[in-house]
């Protein structure tokens, strides 16, 4: 059975989409920690990070590199953290979140955007790709 974010590749599920290849599409979470907060994935369903070939590994680190990049000069921050746990989707993802303190790590701790905010923030961060 497809993840969700192979089903939101497919274009099944809707996704405040950011930035998107052939190999990589970084979307907001529905559920941030921080206002920002992004996922990038690889379009190939693979569960675990270290279980990537060499090629998409580094692929998507450099992906999300020009991401967090773009994130960092749209939401006000110290910088942006990065965070791999992939427990709750068996399938490959970096989290970028931006960050003004250590608690912004926290995935207990979440924010709530409307659906025009996330829409305004994810064609933000896209202009500046």
């Amino acid at each position: 059975m497809p993840t969700i974010f192979t089903r939101i590749i497919q274009g099944e599920i809707p996704a405040y989409k950011i930035a998107e290849d052939s190999n990589f599409i970084a979307f907001l979470d529905v559920n941030p920690n921080t206002k920002g907060h992004t996922l990038c994935v690889p379009k190939k369903e693979v569960n675990k990070l270290f279980d990537l070939d060499e090629e998409t590994y580094n692929g998507l680190m450099q992906f999300s590199r020009k991401v967090a990049i773009a994130l960092e000069k749209v939401v006000p921050c110290k910088r942006i953290g990065v965070a791999v746990i992939g427990l709750e989707v068996p399938h490959v993802h970096i989290h970028l979140i931006p960050l003004n303190e250590m608690s912004d790590m926290d995935f207990s701790k979440k924010v709530k955007l409307t659906p025009e905010a996330f829409s305004l923030l994810a064609n933000q961060i896209k202009a500046q790709l």
